[in-house]
């Protein structure tokens, strides 16, 4: 088992063999920001890392995540805690879009992710409320393309919001990924057809978009 603490975010990578601890405090030194700004706060008395998409970045679904380093994923669970909250400068249609890339590129060029939208969890608006979790992957598949040709596929719903804490779980296997929220028993969405393919993997990213200032915790990255 490989362990570090990421300005208090656990990052632990199961391997075959070794065992090496990397002592209770890294700064996010230990992300490489990749279109995004990372500081470190205090939050609800834990030590927390903060992700900020770069304004210079008008794309949505773009690369913009803190790519934790010296991991390699391809099938296996990811888990944090993570929270929302929206800038003061948020545009209205900010959702407090938060989540995981996962099997990124060497380059960054190409990705898998799932995210949420708390801020469309509880509103009296079903639409809205459909579209609480989101899948897309990058540069191909972003959410525009995949809701236009498969309408309600990859997105789905769970209960969240903004300003407080989500638990989250992707199990991702071959060309399928699973999302868990709050230790829900069963997933909330099931991607039975990753757009990378089953042969891909890379490295996995902190993600946020626009509007968003992003809360991320106890990260546990577990490879198969």
């Amino acid at each position: 088992m490989i362990q570090k603490v990421l300005a208090g975010v656990a990052v632990t990578v199961f391997a075959l063999s070794a065992a090496i601890g990397f002592g209770e405090d890294i700064d996010r030194g230990s992300v490489q920001p990749i279109n995004v700004s990372v500081t470190s706060e205090a939050v609800d008395g834990r030590n927390v890392i903060c992700v900020v998409k770069d304004p210079g970045v008008k794309e949505f679904d773009s690369a913009t995540f803190a790519r934790l380093k010296g991991v390699t994923f391809k099938n296996g669970t990811i888990k944090a805690r993570v929270m929302s909250r929206l800038a003061k400068d948020a545009p209205d249609f900010a959702r407090g879009f938060i989540g995981i890339a996962f099997r990124i590129g060497d380059d960054n060029s190409k990705f898998e992710c799932i995210y949420v939208r708390p801020g469309n969890a509880r509103v009296d608006d079903q639409v809205r409320r459909n579209h609480s979790i989101q899948y897309f992957a990058y540069p191909d598949f972003k959410f525009q393309r995949l809701r236009k040709e498969s309408p309600e596929k990859y997105e789905s719903y769970a209960d969240m919001g903004l300003n407080e804490w989500i638990d989250l779980k992707i199990v991702v296997k071959g060309a399928e990924a699973k999302l868990y929220v709050n230790g829900a028993a069963q997933p909330a969405i099931v991607v039975t057809d990753l757009k990378l393919g089953d042969a891909a993997d890379g490295g996995v990213g902190l993600f946020v978009d626009v509007g968003t200032e992003g809360l991320f915790s106890d990260v546990i990255v577990e490879t198969n």
